[in-house]
Order: C-alpha cells, then sequence, then structure tokens
C-alpha cells in the first residue's frame, strides 16, 4: 500500500514539473542578437573573399604559365626537327573559309606552315567568334599540333569565353614582316650580334634565350603575332593586362614568367574594354613598360 501512495506521489510530481516547463516561456533570439549575427558573417566575409579570390587567381595563373611552357616546348621541339628553323609565328586569316593552315608559297613564310589555322572571325575586334568547332579543328591543323597536341594548352583559363586560343607569338620570332627596321627581304636585321626577326633558333645569341620572347597570354584569339614598335617608343598592339595588374610571358630557353606592369596609365589603358592600339606612354612608368616589352621581342631598342 505503501508503495502504490509512493508511485502515485512520483507520478503527480513528474507532471507538475512538466505542466511547469510548458507553462515557461520559450528562449529565443531577440532582433538584434540576430542583426550582430547577420553582421559578423558579413564581416567574415569581407575579409575571406578577397583572399579566396586571390588564391584563385593565382591557381588560374600558374595554369596559365604551365599552358604557355608546354607551348614554348613545342616550339623548341619543332625547331628540334626541323634544322633549328622555327615555326611561322604568323596564324592564318580566312575568316570565310573552312579550317586550314597551309603552307605560303611566296613571301618571308615562303615554305613554312603556319603555327595555327583561321581560327579568328572577321569581326574579332567587336567579340564576333567563330563555331569551337571550326576554332579547335584550325588548332587542330597547325605546325605546332603535331608536337602539342592538348586543345586545351592554346587557351588561358581566364581567357575570353568562347575562343579556343588566346596565346599569340611575339613578333620577334618569325612573326609578321612588317615592323619597320626589324627585316631586310625575308631575312631579320642583325644589329651587332642581336637578330631583331629570328627565323632560325641558333640566331638567339644576345640576348640570351632567356630573355627573347616567344608566346604571351593576350586573353582573347587574335589573327597576328603580337605586334610592336622596334623605331618609335610606342605601343603598337595594346598592352594586355591579364592575372591582376601584367600578363604571362614565355620564353626562347623553355621558361615562362608572370610580368607585372609598373604604370598606372598602362594597366589603366590594358584595362579597357577596347584597349588602344598604338598607344604612346606619357610617363617615365609608361616608357619602363613599354621598353620592357620591346626588348623582349625584338632582343634591343631601336630608338
Amino acid at each position: 500500500m505503501n508503495k502504490r501512495k509512493q508511485t502515485r506521489g512520483f507520478k503527480r510530481a513528474e507532471m507538475k514539473i512538466s505542466n511547469r516547463e510548458k507553462d515557461r516561456p520559450q528562449q529565443a533570439f531577440t532582433l538584434i542578437e540576430l542583426l550582430v549575427v547577420i553582421a559578423i558573417i558579413a564581416i567574415l566575409m569581407a575579409v575571406l573573399l578577397p583572399s579566396l579570390n586571390r588564391a584563385r587567381e593565382q591557381g588560374r595563373r600558374a595554369v596559365c604559365l604551365n599552358y604557355l611552357k608546354a607551348l614554348t616546348l613545342a616550339w623548341s621541339m619543332y625547331a628540334d626537327g626541323n634544322d633549328e628553323k622555327i615555326v611561322n609565328g604568323e596564324a592564318y586569316w580566312g575568316p570565310s573559309a573552312d579550317p586550314a593552315a597551309p603552307v605560303p608559297t611566296s613571301g618571308p613564310h615562303k615554305g613554312e606552315q603556319y603555327w595555327v589555322g583561321n581560327d579568328c572571325a572577321s569581326g574579332y575586334a567587336t567579340g564576333e567568334q567563330r563555331p569551337l568547332e571550326i576554332q579547335k579543328e584550325a588548332i587542330r591543323v597547325g605546325a605546332l599540333f603535331p608536337y602539342c597536341k592538348a586543345e586545351k594548352a592554346y587557351r588561358c583559363p581566364t581567357g575570353i569565353r568562347g575562343e579556343m586560343r588566346t596565346y599569340s607569338t611575339g613578333y620577334g620570332m618569325n612573326g609578321c614582316f612588317d615592323a619597320a627596321g626589324t627585316y631586310n627581304g625575308t631575312k631579320g636585321v642583325r644589329v651587332g650580334k642581336t637578330v631583331l626577326m629570328v627565323k632560325k633558333r641558333t640566331e638567339i645569341t644576345v640576348p640570351a634565350p632567356a630573355f627573347r620572347l616567344v608566346f604571351l597570354d593576350e586573353g582573347r584569339i587574335s589573327p597576328d603575332s603580337y605586334a610592336i614598335h622596334y623605331t618609335t617608343p610606342r605601343w603598337w598592339d595594346p598592352p594586355f593586362v591579364r592575372h591582376g595588374d601584367g600578363t604571362n610571358v614565355s620564353f626562347a630557353d623553355g621558361h615562362s614568367a608572370y610580368w607585372k606592369y609598373n604604370a598606372t596609365e598602362t594597366i589603366r589603358a590594358g584595362k579597357q574594354a577596347n584597349p588602344p592600339y598604338n598607344y604612346s606612354p606619357t610617363t617615365d612608368e609608361g616608357l619602363e613598360d613599354l621598353q620592357k616589352m620591346q626588348i623582349a621581342i625584338w632582343g634591343r631598342l631601336g630608338y
């Protein structure tokens, strides 16, 4: 009997406790507390996002540098198999034709197949693009493709969407023969021990191969090699600004590097939606950026 009374007593006590818990008001965040939490999250995001973006950009830059190294290795292998002759640095341009990279029958590139085919649309400067499959085929028919058969190696990961090739050769590496003072007929001019327009790898002596530019990242498709003046202190093609405030480049010895521009005017010009052609620097820092590129492409200054 006592045990039953005790059991009933326990149950009544449990019911009273349960009822008191139900009647007690539930704890919740106040509006101020929620706003504080949201503010803390916003501050953390503001602090972390720039770091994450920098890390992601550094990763893409590293991929781009590796692609440039792969292309430069292919460029060197081509010279190995062609008696030290380097590949035709011009890209073939036939905007409405089927993908092709023919062998010119006349001119300074006679007998030299184009390194890539006609992957560039007639209105490329305003954003017009050829179909992706045509662009890919234009890469596959080029003279360098047997030595670098990875289509993705012709394009920077941060290049313009829909364009399969964003890299160009520099004018001085058997590029277009129209820069005043750099060629005579079908041969490059020699100034001292420096050959300006290089046709054979053995001509790269002064400056050494580690200082003569082969490829650079324009970030967009182009129907020609990267042009820059020799006899005047002026850009020809725009100073394309890539991966921050510079651009990725590769050299005849096979290494690639990130170049950072120093002048605000260079960076401002290169970041325009339509960067200016034949741009003349107006500051000492801008002139230094220009001359660095001119020396890398031609081996020396012509003024």
